[in-house]
C-alpha cells in the first residue's frame, strides 16, 4: 500500500521543481513521499518529455552576459526555447540566468560538456514549462591585468555584445558594445578579414562593373580603381573600427579608441536563433 502525500510536500516538491501539482503528487506517490526521489523521478520524466520534442525547433529564447570582476572573467550565452511566449516568461529568465552561472564558474571548454553540466537545469525547465530547451552557443573570456570587459544587451536580451578591452575605459566600456550592436560588424578590422572572403566581393565587384553599360568605354585602370572602392565599401561595412561611435558619428569607433589609449582585443555578438530555420504552420 503506498504512502499517502500531504499538500505540504507537494507545495514543497513544486517549490523546487516548478512542476504542476498532479505531476509532484504522483512522483510523491511513486516514491513513497520522499521529496528528494521525486525531485529524480520529475528529472527522468522531465529529460523524457525532452526527448520526445527533439524534433521540434527552438529557435526563440534569449541571450545573456555576465560577468565576475572578482575572477576576471565573463561570459556570453544563448539559450533558445520553442515559443515567444516562454521566452518572455519569469521563469525562462531565470533558467538562463542560472545556465550562464554555471558557464561563467565551471569554464566549459565545449558545448557538449556545457550540455553535461547544465542538463538537470533544462530537466527541470520542461518539466515547469513543457518546451524543448537547448544550450545553443557560449564563450568565456578571461581578462589579462589590467583588461577590462563591455556588455550590452538590447531587446530584453534578444542581441548581447560582449567586448574585451585592453583597459578600463570607464562609461566607454558600455559604449563599445552598444557600438557592436548597432553595426553588427562580422569582423574587427579590414585586416581580418578572410582571403577568400576579400576575392568572393572583388569577383562580385568585377561582375557588377564589367555588365555596367555606362562604365563599358572607361580604362582598365579607372575600372581597376572602381572595383577596389566597391569592395572597401562592402568590407568596412562589416568592419566594427571603421564603423560611426555610437555617441558621436562624427569620429569612427577607431579614432575613439585612439583618443583614450585602448584597443578592442576580441569581441562577440549574439542574435537569438541567427541562422536557425524556424518551422512554419501550413
Amino acid at each position: 500500500m503506498k504512502m499517502a502525500v500531504t499538500i505540504d510536500q507537494i507545495k514543497a516538491l513544486r517549490d523546487r521543481t516548478g512542476a504542476g501539482i498532479m505531476d509532484c503528487k504522483k512522483a510523491l506517490l511513486e516514491v513513497d513521499g520522499d521529496i528528494e526521489k521525486a525531485i529524480d523521478v520529475l528529472r527522468e520524466k522531465g529529460i523524457a518529455k525532452a526527448a520526445s520534442k527533439a524534433g521540434r525547433v527552438a529557435a526563440e529564447g534569449l541571450t545573456n552576459i555576465k560577468v565576475c570582476e572578482k575572477c576576471h572573467k565573463a561570459a556570453i550565452v544563448e539559450v533558445n526555447c520553442e515559443t515567444d511566449f516562454v521566452s518572455s516568461s519569469e521563469k525562462f529568465h531565470d533558467l538562463v540566468d542560472k545556465v550562464t552561472q554555471v558557464i561563467l564558474e565551471k569554464n566549459p571548454v565545449s558545448i557538449e560538456e556545457a550540455s553535461e553540466l547544465t542538463k538537470d537545469l533544462f530537466a527541470e525547465a520542461t518539466i515547469a514549462m513543457g518546451e524543448k530547451f537547448v544550450l545553443r552557443r557560449f564563450e568565456v573570456l578571461t581578462a589579462s591585468e589590467g583588461q577590462a570587459f563591455g556588455h550590452y544587451s538590447h531587446g530584453q536580451g534578444k542581441i548581447s555584445a560582449l567586448v574585451l578591452l585592453s583597459k578600463d575605459c570607464g562609461d566607454l566600456n558600455k559604449a563599445f558594445a552598444m557600438n557592436v550592436v548597432s553595426a553588427n560588424p562580422s569582423y574587427l578590422s579590414s585586416e581580418d578579414v578572410p582571403a577568400d572572403v576579400v576575392a568572393r566581393e572583388t569577383e562580385i565587384a568585377k561582375n557588377e562593373v564589367a555588365t555596367d553599360e555606362k562604365l563599358a568605354n572607361k580604362p582598365e585602370q579607372v575600372k581597376a580603381n572602381i572595383v577596389k572602392n566597391k569592395v572597401a565599401k562592402v568590407l568596412s561595412a562589416s568592419c566594427l573600427l571603421e564603423q560611426p561611435f555610437v555617441y558621436d558619428d562624427t569620429k569612427t569607433v577607431a579614432q575613439v579608441l585612439k583618443e583614450n589609449g585602448v584597443s578592442i582585443v576580441k569581441f562577440f555578438i549574439y542574435h537569438v536563433g541567427e541562422g536557425i530555420e524556424k518551422k512554419t504552420e501550413e
